[in-house]
């Protein structure tokens, strides 16, 4: 795909990248040196914002991702791990919208048929905390629908992520640091859901 992208930026007057990221990915590359970077934004009339509380005492705080693609890189790694850490923390549960790789037998994820539109920004509002840990994402349109919805953020120091996700949840690397993570939002949820307000990342 990189030398595709080499070979159309030789007739071309000015690149679009969807994340600054991309710029030093591609950077000695025949790129056009006359370039913009725009970021990816979601429709606000099917993923609308709502405010989000925490559960009553008793229930738990939903994590929840989404991922067309079943590949490993989408973040399959954390949410393993994930799964087999649900036993001990009893406060979480993990919903997956979309699909997964087809061999792998979960433990305690919820896993969800793929859907789009207004009932995917449904599944998404029913829940508290969104999570994303993919590798060397380009910028992905999952974040950012979870965050018009309302949902802070859990995500990987990775690719466009922070560029997309930073002021609105909190960032991780390693599974101790995922925990560490949910673990903060959670406890100060309130404070991380009333700033989702003002996630800029509009269509």
């Amino acid at each position: 795909v990189n030398k595709q992208l080499e070979l159309a930026n030789t007739v071309v007057d000015h690149t679009v990248y969807i994340a600054s990221w991309l710029i030093d990915l591609f950077h000695g590359f025949s790129f056009s040196p006359d370039y913009s970077v725009i970021l990816n934004g979601t429709d606000r009339r099917i993923f609308k914002f709502s405010k989000k509380e925490a559960p009553p005492v008793g229930e738990k705080f939903k994590i929840v991702t989404h991922h067309w693609s079943p590949h490993l890189l989408k973040g399959w790694d954390r949410y393993k791990e994930l799964d087999q850490a649900l036993d001990q923390l009893n406060n979480f549960e993990f919903h997956y919208i979309g699909n997964h790789p087809t061999d792998y037998e979960s433990k305690n994820i919820i896993f969800h048929e793929p859907c789009n539109g207004e009932e995917l920004a449904k599944k998404l509002s029913d829940c508290h905390i969104y999570l994303s840990a993919s590798i060397n994402e380009p910028a992905g349109m999952h974040h950012i629908e979870g965050a018009a919805v309302g949902l802070p953020l859990v995500y990987r120091k990775s690719g466009a992520l922070p560029e997309y996700c930073g002021e609105f949840g909190e960032e991780f690397e390693t599974f101790e640091e995922l925990i560490k993570a949910l673990k903060k939002v959670k406890n100060n949820y309130q404070v991380y859901a009333e700033k989702m307000n003002s996630y800029p990342n509009s269509a």
